[in-house]
């Protein structure tokens, strides 16, 4: 395993966002382990998870400029987080999300920070995808700015899920809506790195159980 890959599971262990137990997933799935952006709550923790996202960002876009979107609520950190650590690596990127009800007064609207126009690209930031609701919802809000094109998704895990079908739910997205998304790590991954201790073999059967499922094929 690449040792970035292992700096990030341990990273979402210690900092409680990956945790194993009986939880349900937005999707409505009964899942065994749970990837949650919301446990981040220091600025340690928040500042590393931005130079993850950045580091994804410009192994798979490079320096070019994009304009990241954090759905509420858990990808607003996310989005600053990245957006802090891209420009501490020499690319000024601005960033934007949405608010859960629009404003019907002072600026008004449902979006907060910069607001991308026509012939502008947009790099959607999320914790995790499931089956692919979160990021479809996200489709429909983002659907409302003329001209603008999501060029690309970075999550922190590929769950390697069937979406509504089969395939897999990244995979079922980019032939959707037409853009790659990119993970930091996926669900192999953290069954690799888990398997290396023998106390974790609970936590193993009870993902690959899950996986016989709901993997994708």
């Amino acid at each position: 395993m690449e040792s970035y890959k292992r700096e990030f599971i341990e990273f979402l262990q210690s900092a409680g966002v990956l945790k194993f137990g009986d939880f349900t997933a937005k999707s409505g799935r009964k899942i065994p382990y749970f990837i949650n952006a919301g446990m981040i709550k220091t600025g340690a923790e928040i500042a590393k998870l931005g130079e993850f996202y950045a580091k994804a960002y410009f192994d798979k876009v490079g320096k070019k400029r994009a304009v990241l979107y954090g759905p509420a609520y858990k990808g607003i950190s996310i989005a600053v987080s990245a957006a802090v650590a891209l420009s501490k690596n020499g690319l000024d990127v601005p960033f934007f999300f949405n608010r859960k009800e629009a404003k019907d007064h002072g600026e008004g609207g449902v979006f907060v920070g910069y607001v991308p126009t026509a012939g502008e690209e947009v790099v959607i930031v999320e914790d995790v995808i499931t089956a692919g609701t979160a990021i479809r919802e996200s489709m429909a809000i983002l659907s409302s700015l003329d001209g603008v094109k999501v060029a690309a998704t970075f999550v922190m895990v590929d769950r390697k899920e069937k979406g509504q079908g089969e395939k897999g739910a990244m995979a079922e997205i980019e032939e959707e809506f037409g853009f790659p998304v990119y993970s930091v790590v996926d669900v192999y991954d953290i069954i690799e790195y888990l398997e290396e201790d023998p106390k974790n073999e609970e936590n193993v059967a009870r993902i690959k159980n899950y996986l016989s499922v709901y993997g994708a094929k």
